[in-house]
């Protein structure tokens, strides 16, 4: 896949698996998942179902690597360890565009939301716009 085509959108590289967490979600779970699924961050929704933060799989090593005595790992929930500074993207962006925006500023990956703003549909990671340059 072309990142420069005009018609490659974000849609293209999203799976129709999305996963997501809660705040209250022990972090060992959210291990897991991060683990299982090959995904480099999971978002944090809240009841209705918008996006809070997202933890990452750095955000977890960070914790659990930690010299800090207080860190009780078996109590930690997702609302521990998430990340509340986060940066979205609509479905229908432009993957030369969602490119531009992570090499700008530096990230690893976006959260796509529905029309709504708020509401996770996935996550665009550096990996996956890597995986279109090269053709995959």
């Amino acid at each position: 896949m072309d990142v420069a085509r005009a018609d490659s959108t974000v849609a293209t590289l999203l799976s129709s698996d999305t996963i997501v967490v809660w705040p209250d979600t022990p972090v060992s779970e959210v291990a897991a998942l991060l683990d299982a699924s090959g995904a480099s961050g999971i978002p944090v929704v809240d009841w209705s179902g918008y996006l809070v933060g997202v933890v990452s799989q750095l955000d977890i090593v960070r914790v659990r690597a930690s010299d800090n005595l207080l860190v009780d790992w078996s109590r930690l929930c997702a609302r521990h360890v998430m990340s509340q500074a986060w940066l979205t993207v609509a479905i229908d962006t432009a993957l030369e565009d969602a490119a531009r925006l992570v090499a700008s500023l530096n990230v690893h990956r976006l959260v796509v939301v529905e029309d709504d703003g708020e509401s996770p549909i996935g996550v665009l990671s550096a990996t996956d716009l890597l995986g279109a340059i090269a053709g995959r």
